[in-house]
């Protein structure tokens, strides 16, 4: 998309007059929001109060996935949906979605036995119809799992079973889809907070916005307003609508970062001995990510990991995996993320649906909650539609599912854009920066994370070969991602380039490194 990059700061372009659309929100929701409005051809405005995707879009599970788990109960409408959505973003994004297996031992006792397990993969396979990114489910016997992970607990295992679904880096993906919108046309800012809805006759038209960099406040208004805060919305809205604020429930979900498990390309899904609750372990960027437990909160602020969270998973993985001999001292780092939900009566947090609503509380006004990150493009494309009905006028159909992300490569085909061969043009590409001179964990990495805007990565390094340089002896990030973060991602802190850009505050533990992208970032 020839105009995502360089991304922008525009707070000068949302002074311009009125939009269709504003924006309230740039997690993964407000960005797929906002590109899909854009591309139908409506002015849009996309403001987010602090970085692109730096609340619970930062603090995912890191996976692009159907929700194997919602099969229990019996949500097969949101899974399949799921799964459609992860062949269509594996295909408009494959350098940043990616296919990774899951195993799933079975043990003696277990609450799901192997044959449920069975009936459910299969189930899986079947409600992801069409071309997949990723192979049906396979067995495998005890011997077999136990000599490829001899770390899994061996008393009582029986075997295991295998299915895939996708791994990416959330806020990064975010990022990117909001890089996206601005090649779309629309006007994006970080660093801009909603301060109050504007409204005029009982309908909502626009906001009062602030610069976070000036402390400046100046009104922005559209015939539509999306509150895509998420768990930040009611603190815009409720004084606003008074009886008429949707009714929500807060959750919470935790991730433990633990060093990397010899040889292990796999992930897996595993249930907790404590109370049968389903967690992941899941390689990434070559460390573990281990989680999520999830509990209701009453306020975001308490998104937070606890000490008796934390020892609940390391006492689960402990239980399953005794050979791996992790403990508290080997968490290198931890996260928590809160997200919306519709307010109903369940029985567990994990019967609680996932199903993604659109409110209009006030004219004027659209309120997306619920849903999950894999669906967010589709689940965008229905408030799209609902923009399009407020605004009493017929709309074109949506197409984010028909257009690469920047960065993925791409073909012509009779005029249009059609999807490239990723395969084949990230083993040239891998090539080319090898002959560089660099490492090939670098350069996978390199191409995973920026796809076809590697260019300007080697653009930056024969600017200064020195940026060339790791920015720690364990992670593949390199020096000229800072500069690149700065001049062409409009990171405006160290917090966007560390957390977001780059997930190191989740895989370094804290050193020198930090002054070095602190000079960096002085620098570009």
């Amino acid at each position: 998309m020839a105009n995502a990059f360089p991304l922008r700061r525009d707070v000068e372009g949302l002074k311009t007059g009125r939009f269709d659309v504003l924006v309230i929100g740039a997690g993964i929701y407000g960005a797929w929001i906002a590109y899909d409005a854009a591309l139908r051809g409506l002015k849009v405005a996309l403001v987010e109060k602090t970085d692109w995707g730096a609340g619970t879009s930062q603090s995912s599970s890191k996976l692009i996935h159907g929700g194997l788990r919602y099969l229990e109960h019996f949500e097969f409408r949101l899974v399949s949906h799921a799964l459609v959505e992860r062949r269509v973003l594996s295909e408009i994004a494959p350098h940043l979605v990616r296919p990774l297996n899951f195993k799933l031992p079975v043990w003696k006792n277990a609450r799901v036995g192997r044959l449920q397990l069975l009936a459910g993969l299969t189930l899986y396979d079947f409600l992801a119809t069409g071309k997949q990114p990723v192979p049906r489910h396979k067995s495998f016997s005890r011997e077999a799992l136990l000599a490829e992970h001899p770390y899994l607990a061996a008393e009582g295992l029986k075997g295991g079973l295998r299915y895939g679904d996708c791994q990416q880096d959330d806020a990064r993906m975010t990022m990117v889809v909001v890089a996206a919108a601005q090649g779309a046309g629309a006007i994006c800012a970080n660093g801009v907070s909603a301060e109050s809805l504007l409204q005029r006759g009982g309908k909502v038209v626009g906001a009062l916005l602030r610069d976070a960099d000036t402390g400046s406040t100046f009104a922005v208004e559209a015939d539509v307003s999306i509150n895509a805060a998420g768990p930040w919305a009611h603190a815009l809205s409720a004084s606003a609508l008074g009886p008429s604020t949707p009714a929500v429930k807060l959750v919470k979900g935790i991730h433990l970062v633990l060093p990397a498990i010899p040889n292990l390309d796999d992930a897996f899904l595993l249930t907790a001995p404590q109370d049968g609750r389903v967690f992941f372990v899941i390689p990434w960027y070559g460390k573990t990510l281990l989680g999520t437990t999830e509990a209701s909160i009453a306020d975001v602020s308490q998104a937070i990991v606890t000490p008796a969270e934390q020892q609940y998973l390391l006492d689960a993985l402990r239980h399953l995996m005794p050979g791996l001999g992790f403990t508290a001292a080997d968490v290198i780092a931890s996260f928590a993320g809160a997200r919306t939900l519709q307010a109903e009566d369940a029985d567990t947090l994990s019967a609680q649906t996932r199903e993604f609503a659109i409110t209009t509380p006030q004219q004027g006004l659209i309120w997306p909650i619920g849903g999950k990150y894999t669906t967010a493009r589709c689940d965008a494309a229905q408030v799209v539609d609902a923009i399009y009905a407020m605004l009493e006028k017929p709309g074109p159909v949506s197409l984010t599912h028909r257009y690469p992300l920047p960065g993925a490569p791409v073909g012509t085909r009779e005029g249009s854009v059609t999807l490239g061969d990723f395969t084949g043009w990230q083993t040239e590409a891998v090539g080319g920066l090898l002959r560089r001179g660099l490492d090939r964990d670098i350069a996978e990495s390199l191409t995973l994370r920026h796809g076809t805007r590697i260019g300007a990565i080697t653009l930056l390094l024969d600017e200064q070969p020195a940026w060339a340089a790791r920015l720690t002896a364990d992670t593949p990030f390199i020096e000229a991602e800072v500069i690149l973060a700065a001049r062409d991602e409009a990171a405006r802190t160290l917090d966007d380039v560390i957390r977001r850009r780059m997930p190191l505050v989740l895989l370094a533990r804290p050193g020198c490194w930090m002054q070095r992208v602190e000079q960096l970032l002085a620098a570009a």
